[in-house]
């Protein structure tokens, strides 16, 4: 994913973005700052410009009409541009992970993963295999805020999950409790449940919200212009309202697999013979290719559940595969809330043998036999 070069080019939650610049033009951002939001919602992008906007060497301000004053950055002084090399984070850790593995036995088990373009911003992801932030990455951060900024006004350490082994976490805590004044931590959560209490009390709040589906398509509209504008509605609500998420879309794979799913359904409610849904079983072949192809199959599967369930229930306004609609009504006249609920341990049961290696092909048949077999 590029870099933004401007707040203008981040999509949503206006709001919670103001409030923050607000605060680092006041000089009264919080040195230790929780960006919570759904995944894709951009708690990363706002993290790099975050820590951009710190260390612009200009420290360009945006004021508005009211007289606010709103920081930013300027996207090309040296620390803007070294900063920005970490936007494509998974590249990063691949080729960390990856030198990592070259390493003696010995030097392997001491070397934690950790992401730094430049030398006053330091980010954090989740350490493989576990993907756990790691005592070891706590205590270079540690070690690292004990002195002060190199080359840039203040020194940022990004945490990229919430999910801490417990010596890591208190070992944070200690950090939190007292920063050093030219210090900043930010830490990123889809569910802020997943810290400890005491670490969240001492952070102040980001919150980064679903962007409505109408303004998504707009947004997809500008930079998915190859996308048909029904593809682009669906899109907009298969991501729930983040952007990363919209953006990074593979529709050609969902549509495909929802083709499949929709066999499976079509041969539940209706009295048919399923030679259309053997031919399409016998598709899924063993070998990690078609595990990926039976997860994305039956993660199209449970969109479609999903929307069958809206319609049951009377709020057909949240079905999400609109371009199908009619389809889903007249599949909807045939079963109920129970039949969907044994739609549902089913998948379970498929991807539990997917776990113990049982053959695909037939996991799916038998799941779409005893689906045909208590419809309604």
């Amino acid at each position: 994913m590029a870099a933004l070069t401007s707040f203008n080019e981040f999509v949503g939650n206006d709001e919670s973005v103001q409030q923050v610049r607000t605060a680092i033009a006041a000089g009264r951002l919080p040195h230790s700052l929780l960006i919570t939001g759904p995944l894709g919602a951009g708690k990363y992008t706002l993290a790099i410009m975050l820590a951009q906007t710190l260390n612009c060497e200009r420290q360009p301000r945006d004021l508005l009409s009211n007289g606010i004053s709103l920081a930013t950055f300027c996207g090309v002084c040296a620390n803007c541009t070294r900063i920005a090399e970490a936007t494509a984070l998974s590249p990063l850790i691949e080729t960390a992970v990856a030198a990592r593995d070259e390493m003696r036995e010995v030097d392997k088990k001491e070397t934690r993963i950790l992401i730094q373009t430049h030398p006053d911003v330091l980010v954090v992801p989740p350490d493989p295999p576990q993907l756990l932030i790691k005592l070891g990455q706590v205590r270079s951060v540690i070690h690292s805020a004990q002195r002060a900024p190199s080359e840039a006004p203040r020194k940022v350490y990004i945490f990229t999950a919430a999910q801490f082994m417990k010596e890591a976490a208190n070992s944070l805590l200690k950090l939190l409790e007292e920063p050093p004044p030219y210090a900043h931590l930010i830490l990123l959560a889809e569910n802020p449940g997943e810290l400890l209490p005491t670490i969240r009390s001492r952070c102040g709040v980001v919150r980064l919200g679903q962007v409505p589906a109408e303004e998504m398509e707009m947004v997809l509209a500008e930079r998915r212009p190859e996308w048909k504008p029904a593809q682009r509605a669906l899109v907009a609500r298969l991501s729930e309202g983040a952007v990363g998420r919209a953006l990074g879309f593979d529709i050609a794979a969902y549509q495909a697999a929802r083709t499949d799913a929709l066999v499976i359904l079509r041969g539940a409610v209706a009295d048919t013979d399923h030679s259309a849904l053997f031919r399409m079983t016998e598709s899924y072949r063993a070998g990690a290719e078609g595990q990926v192809k039976t997860s994305t199959m039956l993660s199209a599967l449970a969109s479609l559940l999903q929307d069958l369930l809206s319609i049951l229930s009377g709020v057909p306004e949240r079905v999400r595969n609109v371009d199908i609609r009619p389809e889903l009504d007249k599949i909807s006249g045939n079963v109920d809330f129970a039949w969907i609920e044994r739609a549902v341990v089913g998948m379970d049961k498929v991807r539990s043998g997917m776990r113990r290696n049982l053959l695909r092909s037939l996991a799916l048949d038998a799941f779409a036999e005893e689906m045909a077999g208590v419809k309604r």
